[in-house]
């Protein structure tokens, strides 16, 4: 049996199963920042440039029963930003049709009623066939405490830290100012890259 085994290993006759298009994207990106993406006015963006800082990546949606949480989103920016913190929020209208707007609409909107000074990004998709690799990436790793799988409302958080490796994800009822959601943050805000 051992030289079967032998024979069929150097033959390469073993065959492994196909990866997922999310287990793909993460084997070929080294960490959570290493992706490009656009800004909301349509400009491309390096995520990695945002490497030693502490990141929380956001979808968001303008109609959604969680839209306010981008008043503690601000909140949280304001607080942080200058040790370190990031904030990107991705629109996307995938769940309920929340996020129907343009760009431009939707730069409006956060910046008319939310105040809103942290980087947005162009709409995107998060769990269809077309999800950006960003989102394929996220959504394919491990991070407490909601661990992995497709993203299951508007809002939810992923947490990155400053050597670009996701080490928490929140969902959307996470409010931006639970104490689990502040206690993360600082800590890795407080850890050198």
């Amino acid at each position: 049996m051992t030289r079967l085994f032998l024979l069929a290993l150097a033959l390469g006759c073993f065959m492994t199963a196909p990866l997922s298009a999310a287990d793909a994207v993460s084997a070929e990106h080294s960490n959570s920042l290493d992706f490009t993406a656009k800004t909301i006015d349509g400009k491309s963006v390096d995520l990695d440039d945002y490497e030693g800082k502490v990141v929380l990546i956001v979808n968001v949606a303008s109609r959604c029963g969680y839209t306010k949480q981008y008043a503690g989103l601000q909140d949280l920016y304001e607080k942080y930003k200058d040790q370190g913190l990031v904030i990107l929020g991705f629109p996307c209208n995938e769940f309920g049709r929340q996020e129907p707007g343009t760009n431009a609409e939707i730069q409006q909107f956060c910046s008319a009623k939310f105040g809103v000074t942290f980087p947005m990004m162009s709409k995107v998709e998060v769990n269809t066939d077309d999800a950006s690799e960003l989102y394929q990436h996220l959504t394919s790793e491990t991070a407490p405490p909601a661990g992995t799988g497709a993203i299951k409302w508007n809002f939810e958080k992923f947490l990155i830290g400053r050597d670009g490796q996701l080490a928490n994800r929140f969902r959307s009822a996470t409010k931006p100012s639970d104490a689990e959601m502040t206690t993360a943050i600082e800590k890795l805000l407080a850890e050198k890259s």
